[in-house]
């Protein structure tokens, strides 16, 4: 079965995969920084999760989406995800700083590369 799909759905699509591409360049971005920060947490001991931050981070999301229109539990179920996937990072990268048994020099962060 085929089936002529009107131009307009075209259009929008196109935009939708611009828009899906622009949202993979902005996590590989908030990836880099948050790599940083997770090296910087190794090197001074601190633990991968921050608790204070985590609630502070939920309650301005939460109102950046309901100023936004999107659904705040949709905004938080995202945030959740990433963040569960940056501590994931910063203990591998803990892991790997304990294990090296050296202190580690930070090279500058390199952002848009």
């Amino acid at each position: 079965m085929t089936s002529e799909i009107p131009g307009e759905i075209l259009a929008i699509r196109a935009s939708i995969d611009n828009i899906d591409a622009a949202l993979v360049h902005l996590l590989a971005e908030r990836f880099k920084m948050t790599r940083r920060v997770g090296e910087i947490k190794a090197v001074t001991a601190m633990p991968p999760a921050d608790p204070s931050r985590d609630a502070a981070q939920i309650e301005r999301l939460t109102s950046i989406a309901t100023e936004a229109g999107l659904d705040p539990a949709f905004a938080e179920a995202f945030r959740a995800f990433i963040v569960a996937e940056v501590i994931r990072h910063h203990k591998l990268i803990a892991a790997d700083y304990a294990a090296s048994g050296h202190a580690a020099d930070l090279p500058p962060l390199d952002t848009f590369a």
